[in-house]
């Protein structure tokens, strides 16, 4: 059976040429089987893979069609007929291939790359949330992703603060410290003293002196953080940001490599951790996630609650001392 080509679009097709990404023609059996072609069922994968092309194409001409000449610095002209962008307008845009992009609109490009997901991206001015949902139809990661701390919300900076006596910080699910309240800062150390890439749990849990000192179950909550990471870092493989900060820890901490080559997994769950501060002693706190969004970017506030009447004491007398601000 010979597969029909795509349909013929206005302009040229010069950035094929110049873009080997781009350019790169399909080869028969990526395009999906017109319906009715055979009285064989395909196999649920097939089927899925089929659904996510024709909702990535739906979803980047509805993007096309909302965009005007005029927002890309485009000339409208006296003809169009077309609501929004052209096809080869898009493709120009986004130095992409006016035939490979035509191909992505009907549901016939096997997989998009992540170079060409940004540039149609940038091209039809997504904002954040249509960006993630243009690279989870497409089923690729998005190099871009949480490559910086974000910056917390209002809501979740109150929600911290107003925890007190107890300390509370907000992290993202690379366990980056976004921001502390001041028991929090009082009884682990200041984040914001630290270098932005040192403000992660795993980190100071793997390199920080007084975490090593201050930290009484500290072997253990490494070796169950590590667990945690490799579980949550399976949706996360491909991403920029999640294998910097692992290649930075295997190649500052033997330690690390070898419990990283246990390939342990472990859930988030509560548990309690004991704690030594200079002044005040020892206290006992239990840890408690509470999720501020179902979906990526995963952000919680981490609570650390008094497992008993003399550690809760014993933050209330924290409270009452002097700031510090230590190196950690």
């Amino acid at each position: 059976m010979t597969t029909a080509a795509p349909e013929q679009t206005e302009g040229t097709d010069e950035t094929a040429e110049q873009e080997p990404w781009a350019a790169r023609t399909p080869e028969p059996s990526e395009v999906p089987r017109a319906s009715g072609t055979t009285g064989v069922r395909p196999p649920p994968a097939e089927r899925n893979t089929v659904i996510r092309r024709r909702e990535l194409a739906a979803f980047l001409r509805s993007r096309r069609e909302r965009i005007t000449p005029e927002q890309v610095g485009l000339p409208r002209g006296p003809r169009r007929r077309t609501p929004g962008l052209r096809r080869e307008e898009v493709a120009q845009l986004s130095a992409v291939g006016v035939t490979w992009y035509t191909w992505i609109e009907q549901a016939r490009a096997a997989h998009v790359s992540a170079q060409v997901l940004d540039a149609v991206a940038r091209a039809l001015l997504m904002d954040p949330t249509e960006r993630a949902h243009l690279f989870a139809l497409a089923g690729t990661a998005d190099p871009r992703t949480e490559a910086e701390c974000p910056v917390a919300s209002k809501t979740a900076l109150k929600v911290v603060r107003r925890l007190a006596p107890y300390p509370a910080s907000l992290q993202n699910a690379r366990y980056d410290v976004l921001a502390a309240n001041r028991p929090f800062a009082q009884l682990f150390g200041d984040p914001a003293v630290l270098p932005p890439a040192d403000r992660n749990c795993l980190w100071l849990l793997t390199t920080s002196e007084r975490w090593r000192r201050d930290f009484l179950d500290r072997d253990e909550m490494l070796r169950d953080l590590i667990a945690k990471y490799r579980a949550a870092m399976a949706e996360h493989v491909a991403e920029p940001a999640w294998k910097q900060q692992l290649n930075r820890l295997l190649g500052v901490s033997a330690e690390f490599r070898e419990l990283w080559e246990r390939h342990e997994v472990a859930p988030m769950s509560p548990h309690v951790k004991r704690y030594r501060h200079p002044v005040v002693g020892l206290v006992r706190l239990e840890h408690r996630n509470m999720w501020l969004a179902p979906q990526a970017p995963a952000h919680r506030v981490v609570a650390y609650l008094p497992a008993d009447e003399e550690s809760e004491e014993r933050l209330e007398r924290l409270a009452e001392l002097p700031d510090e601000r230590p190196a950690g």
